[in-house]
């Protein structure tokens, strides 16, 4: 366990971040879970909204480096693949 009060403060900010992130990272797998759900229901017009949330989300995530930008074009790009092909 910590002993200063700094070490402290930096294992609660440590919790409170880390707690945000697995949250932000699990939306992202469920909005991924989404489209792809709306895509073998047939429903395009469902599968379009939810990529585009799906899209700032992991805009979102890229900006604060939580996913790598790349992973996040991958994800963006195969998104789109996928919308376009159904």
């Amino acid at each position: 366990m910590a002993h200063t009060k700094s070490a402290q403060k930096r294992i609660r900010q440590t919790e409170v971040r880390t707690e945000r992130n697995r949250a932000a990272k699990s939306r992202i797998r469920t909005l991924r879970k989404k489209v792809a759900d709306a895509l073998t229901a047939g429903d395009k017009t469902a599968a379009t909204a939810a990529a585009s949330v799906l899209a700032s989300a992991v805009d979102k995530a890229a900006k604060t480096n939580l996913i790598h930008s790349n992973k996040a074009a991958n994800i963006k790009s195969k998104t789109a693949k996928a919308l376009a092909t159904a």
